[in-house]
């Protein structure tokens, strides 16, 4: 089985490979890729099996990546390997094509597992992930999640940015968190105050608490 690791911190990538060709005798990485360019251009070399795939990168993460190889390459599989557990960034990568959605806290074996399933064509998540997909697809077999018209207005950085702050970080902390300026941190949050037509970052905690972003 052919795997590609996208991720943008290099001895993550290294770790990751080596656990995995260590667990499994069946499990071959054939290349790595640190940024959604590489990625793009990394898979239509490589065509793999399937792609363990990061959710946040600074040039705009793993739905970027979908965005850009599942039209060409439908029969790639992802999967999406992250640090993040929030209920946003989960269903933006299965809308976006993804098979399943692990954490980073997931055993090698685990993952190990989680990739063989995902090839031979179930969809894997950690245990309080499945709730977030379960919930977005209530009562809908076959449909695309279920869209939130307040949510759906805000771009995907805004969406960064308003999780990051609703979990307390300070402009600073959020600007280091996804490489951007001050300023721009604070450009995005005046434009989801306007969208939202809330008054403080505390009403916007509240509301994308409501949401459960945080």
């Amino acid at each position: 089985m052919t795997v590609y690791l996208v991720d943008d911190h290099a001895l993550f990538r290294a770790g990751v490979r080596a656990e995995l060709e260590q667990v499994s005798d069946g499990i071959t990485v054939i290349g790595e890729a640190g940024s959604v360019g590489e990625a793009v251009a990394g898979i239509a070399r490589y065509r793999p099996q399937v792609v363990l795939l990061d959710v946040h990168m600074p040039d705009g993460g793993g739905a970027e990546v979908l965005r850009r190889v599942r039209p060409a390459m439908p029969e790639v599989i992802f999967l999406a390997l992250s640090v993040s557990d929030a209920a946003e960034d989960v269903i933006a990568v299965i809308r976006g094509g993804a098979r399943g959605y692990v954490t980073k806290t997931i055993s090698s074996a685990e993952l190990a597992n989680a990739v063989s399933r995902v090839a031979d064509g179930d969809a894997v998540f950690s245990p309080r992930l499945a709730g977030f997909v379960l919930d977005a697809f209530a009562d809908r077999p076959g449909a695309a999640p279920v869209s939130d018209p307040e949510l759906d207005q805000l771009t995907h950085r805004e969406r960064e940015v308003l999780r990051l702050l609703a979990r307390g970080y300070a402009y600073k902390e959020i600007a280091s968190e996804l490489f951007i300026s001050i300023k721009t941190v604070e450009t995005h949050v005046s434009s989801v105050l306007r969208k939202t037509q809330l008054s403080n970052r505390y009403e916007l905690s509240r509301w994308a608490s409501d949401r459960r972003l945080v």
